[in-house]
């Protein structure tokens, strides 16, 4: 609900501000004097594209504000995905520079036009009686009727059955896809598998290998030096053990002539003990260390191929050859269940295919069954709009699943007898098709969350108990939803809840459009203006005071 909307520096107008009621509100005014301008500036509002030919004053900015009343219009989802701050209170601002730079403000956050584009057309409706793109359109008429028919459950399980649809189509179309790709590798894949499976290869290998090629290579020349330092160790006249037995004795000796060379004595023992260590651990490697050239050729031979499936596979270690060989078991295993799990995709498919079938027939059907209602009660409601001989022909075709179900709706119109229902582009009256949406809308305002309406000399062409009949609608619609209406039937006028009043002021340089909000007695004057012109008679003012009491 448009709670307060404030124009400044736009075409026309310098400063205007308006507070329309929660109900029906009514603006009249002079031919020219700026409501069509107002709607220019509503419409930037929404998203329209602008330009500075909109600046009444060349050196200032426009500044188009709105304050929205949000809280019921169930809009939180869409300020999460545009990543903006929700308040039940929403504040829309538009500005014009100078320059020429556009820019758009939601609860002063910037937002792009597309944004503002979809966030108001949850907000306003801006009807005038040359607005037929909206209505023409099929998806549209599809929500009217399931607004009508009240298929919100029947809608919403179609919904979910058409995601799972979906969804195992996607399934079953991607694993034929891959089962192609797979099949034209299979041999290939079998046979790198088979290339490395027979390797049985070990994590941490290559390492050990590389470590037993190394000594196994060097094998004689490591006994020669550990049998050389055995030696310099074992020697009985002149060997390090030997010595160190010697020196261990003096340890003792200086230990027993002054307490001072105990600490020595413990630095040499621990210094022996590793020396004999060392000793023990080159004897073992010397038991160890063999020469095996048969075993060398051995791993040289298990490393080269380790080496050659690297370099064919672009890797580094054994580790990422062991990884290739899990995935190429898993290629070849699918490959190997191949036909079993596309039957099993196949037959979720077809099931998921039966399950929306079911549901978009039960949706259809009950969309088709509300189609004679919608029919009549339209006719009913243009005929007491002055439309006796219209007719209204809802066009049905089946059609393949979709998001909106299995149908295919067309609306055809015709205003006048023995002529043809046609399709709403081709409708050629504006007023005709400007009373058949107002139709449309009333027939819908209880069925489903509208915004602010506007409608912009929707009465144009009609007069007498047509026009009251009219605006009687639009008060049984402003029960539940905003309405602005601007008119210049004074029948019409008069039944607002509130009356603002559009004039030209010319008191300074240039002339500028104001606004007001009109009072009892000056809503009287206004109305008896639009009866009897600039200088109303008394029985214009009675009359307009009628109007009032209505």
């Amino acid at each position: 609900m448009l709670k307060s909307l404030s124009i400044s520096n736009y075409a026309l107008i310098d400063q205007l501000h308006m507070q329309p009621s929660p109900g029906l509100s009514m603006i009249t005014g002079e031919t020219g004097a700026g409501k069509s301008i107002m709607l220019g500036a509503v419409g930037l509002l929404l998203g329209n594209r602008s330009d500075t030919k909109v600046l009444l004053h060349d050196d200032k900015k426009c500044v188009i504000e709105g304050m929205f009343d949000i809280a019921n219009y169930g809009l939180k989802e869409f300020f999460d995905q545009a990543e903006l701050d929700y308040e039940p209170t929403c504040i829309i601002r538009r500005e014009i520079s100078p320059a020429g730079k556009s820019r758009s403000f939601v609860n002063d956050t910037p937002v792009l036009l597309d944004a503002l584009k979809t966030l108001g057309g949850f907000l306003m409706d801006v009807h005038s009686q040359h607005d037929t793109l909206q209505l023409g359109e099929g998806s549209y008429q599809l929500s009217l009727i399931d607004a009508f028919a009240q298929t919100q459950e029947e809608f919403k399980k179609y919904r979910a059955d058409f995601k799972s649809f979906q969804k195992a189509n996607r399934t079953f179309n991607e694993l034929s896809k891959k089962a192609i790709e797979l099949q034209k590798e299979a041999d290939f894949n079998q046979f790198q598998l088979e290339e490395l499976s027979v390797l049985g290869l070990k994590e941490n290998e290559q390492a050990e290998l590389e470590s037993i090629q190394e000594v196994l290579e060097n094998a004689e020349e490591i006994k020669l030096k550990i049998n050389e330092m055995l030696n310099l160790f074992q020697d009985e006249q002149f060997g390090i053990t030997q010595g160190m037995s010697q020196v261990q004795h003096g340890m003792q000796s200086l230990e027993r002539l002054a307490h001072v060379f105990a600490s020595l004595k413990e630095r040499f023992q621990a210094v022996n003990i590793e020396l004999k260590d060392i000793e023990q651990t080159l004897g073992d490697e010397d038991s160890r260390v063999e020469v095996d050239f048969e075993r060398l050729d051995e791993i040289r031979d298990r490393l080269s191929k380790i080496y050659q499936l690297q370099k064919k596979h672009g890797v580094a270690s054994v580790e990422e050859l062991m990884e290739l060989e899990r995935e190429l078991a898993d290629k070849v295993f699918q490959v190997q269940n191949l036909d079993e799990t596309l039957a099993k995709a196949k037959q979720e498919l077809e099931e998921s295919k039966e399950q929306v079938a079911s549901t978009g027939k039960a949706l259809s059907k009950k969309r088709q069954g509300s189609f004679k209602d919608f029919q009549s009660s339209l006719e009913s409601l243009l005929a007491g709009l002055g439309m006796e001989n219209s007719k209204v022909v809802m066009e049905h075709k089946s059609i393949e699943p979709s998001s909106n179900g299995m149908d295919e709706i067309e609306l055809l119109f015709s205003a006048n007898k023995g002529s043809a229902p046609q399709p709403l582009k081709k409708v050629a009256s504006g007023g005709e098709f400007s009373r058949l949406l107002f139709a449309i809308k009333y027939l819908m305002a209880d069925k489903m969350a509208m915004p602010t309406l506007i409608f912009d000399e929707i009465d144009s062409g009609i007069s007498g108990e047509v026009a009251l009949k009219m605006v009687g609608m639009m008060q049984e619609i402003s029960k539940k939803h905003q309405v602005i209406c601007i008119t210049h039937l004074p029948q019409v006028a008069g039944q607002g809840d509130i009356h603002y009043f559009v004039y030209k002021d010319n008191s300074s340089e240039k002339t500028v459009s104001k606004i007001k909000l009109l009072e009892k007695e000056e809503r009287v004057l206004e109305l008896a203006k639009m009866i009897s012109g600039a200088s109303p008679s008394s029985s214009a003012i009675e009359s307009a005071k009628e109007l009032l009491r209505r």
